[in-house]
């Protein structure tokens, strides 16, 4: 199910979405179904010489060569050492090419209608706010919702 609406007697249609929900120290983020190809496990990654500070390298998966990059360090994060837990989430949208995120931990799936999401209200002091499309409510706690398009544009 990556999209569904549920109708509510006869006035409201919610739009219904899911979201692979990652950690990124001890924030949540999560991302949007659709544009999820794969989540691989930490593997390695060849650096390419001159590429920006948050792109990792490549990895070759499965025949295919994907640019990796680091969302600690497009969020402008104190880099860390890959755990167990580290995630590569394979991204792609319908105008780019593959490209892999590496995440701290990838922990579940969410669905989410539109009642329990809302617009970030815009902090010029958090850098990281421009990628971040939505804020989710789930279970009490909140879920960044990251705009891929925003993250990913800069790769090409």
């Amino acid at each position: 199910m990556e999209q569904q609406k549920i109708e509510l007697g006869e006035k409201k249609v919610l739009d219904v979405k899911q979201f692979i929900v990652t950690k990124i120290g001890k924030e949540q983020y999560g991302i949007n179904i659709q544009y999820v190809n794969n989540i691989v496990r930490m593997q390695k990654i060849t650096r390419v010489p001159k590429a920006q500070y948050y792109y990792k390298g490549v990895i070759n998966l499965r025949g295919e060569i994907i640019p990796i990059m680091s969302l600690r360090l497009k969020f402008e994060l104190e880099e860390i050492e890959y755990t167990k837990d580290t995630r590569i989430i394979i991204v792609k949208t319908d105008k780019q090419n593959s490209v892999g995120i590496i995440v701290d931990a990838v922990s579940e799936v969410v669905t989410l209608d539109e009642e329990h999401m809302e617009k970030p209200t815009v902090d010029g002091s958090e850098s990281r706010m421009q990628y971040i499309a939505m804020l989710g409510k789930h279970e009490g706690t909140l879920i960044s919702i990251i705009n891929i398009g925003s993250i990913i544009s800069e790769i090409d």
